[in-house]
């Protein structure tokens, strides 16, 4: 995950597949640190808190890495009464200062409204985790070719993605139309 600001790489999500820097960060004593931002909503028949903390550091063996973040999501479901809670840790370019927690809380958001609207279609409609394709640059030219369907689609006026793509499947010409390449 990667948030744009003033056109440079920001934060980003740091998971299990780079164990050493997922486990120096989540060693980190978060404990003692003071919370930068609470933010507590109710929707969609749950109810959802998160905390975010950041930490400065000198070095973490990452480029351009200025400081950790930990968001502590706890997600209550009313129908089920089922809880969940999950943590994430991301780094940020960002020196400390720069932003706020509540900003950084924004962006992080904000990201990933945009992470569920294309990846899920993506994974949804596109079944891009059952991918045959593994080799070289291939996976990343598909991805490109998915989000391009995806976006003139959306660009189209479309927001069911699957309905748009077996229309387009019945005839071609639609997506060349939207792409303005046919009158």
């Amino acid at each position: 995950m990667a948030i744009s600001y003033a056109s440079r790489e920001v934060t980003r999500a740091v998971k299990a597949n780079h164990p050493g820097l997922f486990d120096r960060i989540r060693r980190l004593p978060w404990r003692e640190i003071t919370l930068d931002h609470h933010d507590r909503t109710r929707a969609h028949h749950r109810l959802e808190i998160r905390r975010l903390k950041t930490v400065a550091f000198a070095h973490l063996d990452y480029p351009d890495a200025h400081q950790a973040l930990q968001v502590v999501r706890w997600r209550k479901d009313f129908t089920s009464g089922k809880l969940t809670i999950e943590r994430l840790y991301l780094i940020t370019s960002l020196p400390p200062g720069t932003a706020t927690g509540p900003q950084l809380a924004a962006w992080i958001r904000g990201h990933w409204k945009i992470e569920n609207l294309l990846h899920h279609v993506r994974d949804r409609t596109f079944h891009e985790d059952d991918s045959k394709i593994h080799v070289g640059r291939l996976p990343r030219i598909m991805a490109g070719l998915r989000n391009l369907a995806i976006s003139v689609h959306r660009q189209d006026g479309r927001t069911n993605i699957a309905a748009a793509l077996r229309c387009t499947a019945r005839d071609c010409r639609r997506f060349l139309t939207a792409l303005g390449l046919t009158g």
